[in-house]
């Protein structure tokens, strides 16, 4: 004879089939599946989630009557409400959001896909992107790609398996085939892109100006008074790389000034490669007397390497960047760079992917292109004129 293992009942058992070869039984009086076995006997240790079943057990109401109190419905008596929302607090009850995400087609749940977390950059934007979506009372779920196109196609089916109603992502520097972002188009799951993006497919997207962004930066670096400017290039396959690159080489041909190849390189955007491209560059018979890098972090390590061969920066080299790491700023000397808003870029692509979700009238554009402007901020790398406030404050 079994009885049940939370309401002792017997005659309101049924079989429902095995687990681990173990017999599994489904109790009809208080809504229980539960095995009994050799060492399951009794209760489980861990504790369970207590359901909306659990409490209209024990108070003897139906679970449509607990729900309705829980949410104050006006047709459940004052009495009732309070009953039930004291023992609800009591056995600290919560509610299922994914549960009822499901029933009504929505979990209010966005993703984020983005190379990296321990990047400033990313992490504020997300922040950026929270601001908006929780306003509107949207969580977020993180998935981080660690620049592998592998995870990030493991990212996706994991945020489809999940049911996020939208998507914002900045691809890795490894993607080149973009087809497993269209499966979220299958499933009408709206996405858009910031960054780094997929211009084959139709969403909107959210960049900075990278083009003009480095143009200006190389052009702070000719009125430095140099001439010979190389640049170290992010992955060919990034559209912000090619922006950036183009650039480069716009700024030096209307300066008429040479864009040798041998001052061209291109980085994986890895700490250990951005170190081996500024090796190369130094290491020339000519050598460059700047250098544009295609992000802080990649800057910050031809910093590094300069001061490590005796190179005087910015006397002897030049160094910009492009991002405004919190790095930048403490680093000696400090690393100048063309400032991202990425606040502003996680607001706005959390707006424009709430709308799409939202369905408002042409929020789902697919020549939607939000581009923001960098900001030019000179520090001592690429400034020979530069004097440091605190000792010209002592003077």
């Amino acid at each position: 004879m079994i009885k049940c293992i939370r309401c002792k009942k017997v005659n309101s058992i049924s079989k429902a089939g095995k687990v681990r070869n173990l017999q599994r039984y489904y109790c009809r009086h208080c809504n229980l599946h539960f095995t009994k076995g050799p060492a399951l006997d009794k209760e489980p240790a861990r504790k369970a989630m207590v359901t909306l079943q659990d409490i209209a057990f024990k108070l003897g109401l139906s679970a449509t009557t607990v729900s309705k109190a829980l949410l104050n419905k006006p047709d459940i008596s004052e009495a009732t409400r309070k009953k039930v929302q004291e023992l609800a607090g009591q056995l600290d009850y919560r509610p299922n959001i994914l549960a009822q995400g499901l029933r009504k087609s929505k979990t209010n749940v966005i993703g984020i896909i983005v190379p990296e977390l321990n990047n400033n950059f990313f992490s504020s934007i997300i922040m950026g992107a929270q601001e908006i979506v929780s306003v509107k009372g949207f969580n977020v779920l993180i998935a981080q790609s660690a620049e592998s196109y592998d995870t990030e196609v493991a990212n996706v089916k994991q945020l489809i398996a999940n049911r996020v109603d939208g998507v914002l992502i900045s691809v890795t520097s490894e993607t080149k085939n973009f087809e497993h972002f269209t499966t979220f188009g299958k499933y009408g799951i709206p996405i858009v892109f910031f960054n780094r993006i997929c211009e084959s497919i139709d969403t909107p997207k959210v960049v900075v100006n990278d083009y003009d962004g480095a143009f200006r930066a190389v052009e702070q670096l000719i009125g430095q008074g140099c001439t010979r400017i190389a640049h170290i290039a992010g992955p060919n396959n990034l559209l912000l790389s090619k922006k950036r690159l183009e650039g480069y080489r716009d700024a030096l041909k209307k300066h008429q000034l040479p864009a040798k190849e041998e001052w061209l390189v291109y980085c994986d955007l890895s700490q250990e490669n951005a170190k081996a491209c500024a090796r190369q560059l130094l290491s020339l018979r000519r050598k460059p007397d700047a250098i544009f890098a295609v992000n802080d972090p990649v800057g910050i390590q031809v910093i590094l390497t300069g001061k490590e061969n005796g190179i005087r920066i910015p006397e002897e080299l030049c160094v910009i960047g492009f991002s405004n790491d919190p790095v930048s700023g403490i680093i000696e000397p400090g690393l100048s760079t063309m400032a991202q808003p990425t606040k502003e870029i996680g607001r706005a692509a959390a707006g424009i992917l709430l709308d799409m979700i939202e369905n408002k009238p042409g929020a789902a554009g697919l020549s939607v292109l939000k581009i923001i402007d960098a900001e030019l901020i000179v520090r001592k790398s690429s400034d020979k004129n530069y004097r440091d406030p605190i000792n010209a404050v002592r003077s």
